[in-house]
């Protein structure tokens, strides 16, 4: 019985100090079981060299608040360029104009959302008519396969206004 009680104090303070060393270290918070979707929303249609804003709209079906920061992809088509400002402010630009990367801090609470804002120009060569298809991805520590959904930019014909 003292034996037992002994291994048992061990395992209490070597799990003290596991948790301390990883405090000192700076060690990922321990993953929540959050898990995130993209819901899929189409921009509004542009003409020709006019502009549109991607709805980058990520929701977190729990059941906890995201413990790590959340980042959201927002992958453009050819022809479309992304034109600031974004929201949030500190969206990076990437492969050539062609990703837009925004993250969002940890603690996303369940049953909520989080929307990066893109504004994007359509080359004045598209014809209108044409539908061009881009994505949204979100991922986090706790959800690294995430989600994502495609999204369809429609050019307006700019007569019909």
């Amino acid at each position: 019985m003292v034996r037992a009680a002994v291994r048992g104090a061990t395992a209490i303070v070597v799990a003290g100090v596991t948790a301390v060393v990883a405090a000192l270290v700076g060690a990922a918070p321990a993953a929540s079981p959050a898990k995130l979707e993209v819901v899929r929303i189409d921009p509004d249609p542009a003409p020709p060299g006019g502009t549109t804003t991607v709805h980058a709209f990520v929701a977190n079906r729990g059941p906890e608040a995201t413990a790590s920061p959340v980042t959201v992809l927002v992958v453009l088509p050819p022809g479309v360029t992304p034109q600031g400002p974004y929201f949030p402010s500190d969206c990076e630009v990437l492969r050539h104009g062609r990703l837009v990367r925004c993250v969002f801090g940890p603690g996303l609470p369940p049953l909520r959302t989080a929307t990066a804002l893109v504004p994007v120009r359509l080359d004045p060569e598209l014809r209108p008519g044409t539908v061009v298809g881009g994505r949204v991805e979100a991922r986090s520590t706790e959800d690294p396969q995430g989600d994502g959904q495609p999204f369809d930019l429609t050019v307006a014909d700019p007569a019909a206004r």
